[in-house]
């Protein structure tokens, strides 16, 4: 059960980084550069489309991490779409890609696929790339589609959890925030749909971004030793999700960036470092985090803003990281760069 869950979290982990990573680097280039060179728009639009293929690249690469043949994988990639809740009808009768989906309900809807053509094995023979395909949508597909909903209902909970907290008091509310999100942005839960549900905005959506940073500055140095210096970048550009499979194996591997994140979340609150229910989840993803705060900041560009922007999106989580990592690494001997490795042969 272990190394099913493991292959399951490390195939996920590749799905989610590959799909988000191109609008991540992009994104907000783009948007800078669209009003003066309008032929770009077509870009940033394959880079969104591209996102909501993320279902389907989920089920490819789960298949590829349990070394399924070629329909089987493909026939995951199918069902894990069906049970995303991505696809959407409207009233016209047209289907339309919303987002990304629920990324828990695509991974068990991956799951139950593999588990459904492991059991099939060879019996259906020569007749696999006509039966396979249709029935991996006719059981594990459709199964997957009707829990959806009860899924995203779950997932809803955690958004009213999170909206309670915005009720306290800032400092304590910046940093109880900051840990959550450094903890959603390690599992399949995705964080911006976490706080697009509850609207999470303010030094809420401020906190949430610093929690996010705090994750993926904190990864990139704690691996980068174990892997190579661009994939320890993809932490950052990327997401922090990559070390999803490392992270459930090993929660230990995330307590310096979760005391990262406490402190960061609550000098958000100290410091009325803001953002917006869009803003939230992305972190350091194509500057979203730092680039809403000044733009939300009161005087915009004034050297204060710059500086506290410098300072809690860049200076601290490096400082702060290092100076944990250190700690726990060589002092407390709790972690050890080789709980970074990931695999991605």
């Amino acid at each position: 059960m272990k190394e099913f869950f493991s292959k399951l979290l490390n195939g996920m982990s590749i799905g989610i980084v590959v799909s988000l990573i191109p609008n991540a680097l992009l994104g907000e280039i783009l948007k800078l550069l669209i009003p003066h060179f309008p032929a770009l728009q077509h870009l940033f639009d394959i880079t969104v489309f591209v996102m909501s293929l993320l279902p389907v690249m989920i089920g490819v690469m789960v298949g590829v991490s349990f070394k399924l043949t070629p329909i089987q994988t493909a026939s995951v990639g199918i069902a894990a779409m069906v049970g995303s809740g991505v696809i959407q009808k409207t009233a016209d009768g047209i289907f339309a890609l919303n987002g990304i989906g629920i990324v828990i309900n695509t991974g068990i809807t991956a799951a139950l696929t593999v588990i459904f053509v492991q059991f099939i094995g060879d019996r259906l023979k020569a007749y696999s790339i006509l039966l396979m395909p249709t029935l991996g949508i006719l059981v594990p597909g459709m199964i997957g589609y009707l829990i959806l909903p009860f899924v995203k209902n779950s997932t809803g909970l955690l958004g009213v959890a999170v909206s309670n907290v915005t009720t306290l008091q800032p400092v304590l509310m910046g940093a109880i925030i900051a840990i959550i999100f450094c903890l959603i942005i390690l599992s399949p839960i995705s964080t911006v749909g976490v706080a697009t549900v509850i609207m999470l905005s303010g030094i809420g959506s401020g906190a949430a971004n610093l929690g996010i940073v705090a994750a993926g500055v904190g990864f990139a140095f704690a691996s980068y030793k174990a892997n190579s210096l661009g994939t320890a970048l993809a932490h950052v550009l990327g997401s922090p999700k990559i070390q999803m499979r490392n992270f459930f194996m090993k929660p230990k591997i995330a307590f310096p960036m979760l005391i990262t994140a406490a402190i960061l979340g609550a000098l958000a609150g100290m410091l009325n470092i803001q953002g917006t229910p869009y803003s939230a989840g992305f972190g350091l993803s194509g500057l979203v985090g730092p680039l809403n705060y000044i733009n939300l900041a009161e005087g915009g560009w004034t050297s204060k803003n710059v500086t506290i922007m410098l300072s809690t999106f860049f200076i601290l989580p490096i400082v702060l990281n290092l100076g944990l990592i250190y700690l726990f690494a060589r002092k407390l001997k709790m972690i050890k760069a080789e709980d970074y490795k990931l695999y991605f042969e």
